[in-house]
């Protein structure tokens, strides 16, 4: 992102959602992007994903402009948004039959069965939505997102709605998934704790108008155990440095 800004419209007013900013994330890292509520972290997202062009700037993946829905990302929001009339087998294999990503039968059916397994839920295969917990949905939602291969995914704050223990267990499944395949994340979340445990680098976002505040390297090395590491004083001193920090940042987001 080269200073790009976003503004929206509507009935005559403007809305400042982005001043411009400029970020770059190297292939394989896993960026967080940390700020108050409706300071752009989700706007973010959605010019990279393509999803929204820039009021100013450029947003540009792997050298090239993004002008159009980039389907070399994938996209897993908070909301699961698994089809409930569709089993674990048919909600992950949804991706390969769409035209775009169209495969042979036998292949498909191998590639879904090793996401699924990949991700812990060998046996569930055909249980439906409602018959799964918090969690288990959570990860068919990340299996159905993987199966597209994405060089990068985009993930909006996708463990919020999960308990404390399984929002760990999910942060330990997603270290391990995307090292193994050397995948690049951008990780918005608005629990700072969360993403010094997952991120190489933390983004600090501003209250609305949303600008970087402060990006910070995370020099704690991998992989992580995600269940101890909040307990290390390295963690502990990281926390209270980049909570200085945002603490401003999030008073000055509950007055606007």
């Amino acid at each position: 992102m080269r200073e790009a800004g976003k503004q929206f419209s509507s009935h005559g007013s403007t809305l400042r959602a982005l001043e411009p900013l400029t970020l770059d994330v190297e292939p394989q890292e896993l960026v967080a992007v940390v700020g108050p509520s409706g300071c752009g972290k989700s706007t973010i997202l959605n010019l990279i994903a393509g999803l929204l062009r820039p009021s100013e700037g450029t947003v540009t993946y792997d050298g090239s402009e993004v002008t159009r829905p980039n389907v070399r990302v994938g996209y897993m929001t908070q909301k699961d948004t698994l089809l409930p009339w569709r089993n674990v087998r048919d909600n992950v294999g949804l991706a390969l039959e769409l035209k775009i990503r169209r495969t042979p039968r036998g292949a498909a059916d191998s590639r879904i069965a090793e996401m699924i397994d990949l991700v812990g839920l060998k046996g569930f295969e055909r249980h439906y939505p409602g018959e799964l917990s918090g969690g288990m949905r959570k990860r068919a939602a990340l299996a159905r997102t993987l199966i597209y291969e994405p060089e990068t995914l985009l993930m909006d704050e996708p463990f919020g709605a999960l308990d404390a223990q399984l929002r760990l267990l999910m942060m330990d499944q997603l270290q391990r998934l995307t090292q193994a395949r050397r995948i690049t994340v951008v990780f918005v979340t608005h629990d700072l704790g969360e993403a010094i445990s997952l991120a190489d680098r933390v983004v600090i976002m501003s209250a609305r108008p949303g600008r970087i505040r402060r990006i910070r390297a995370v020099p704690l090395p991998r992989p992580r155990d995600i269940f101890k590491l909040r307990f290390t004083s390295e963690f502990a001193q990281l926390y209270e440095e980049l909570w200085d920090e945002l603490k401003d940042e999030v008073a000055k987001g509950t007055e606007n």
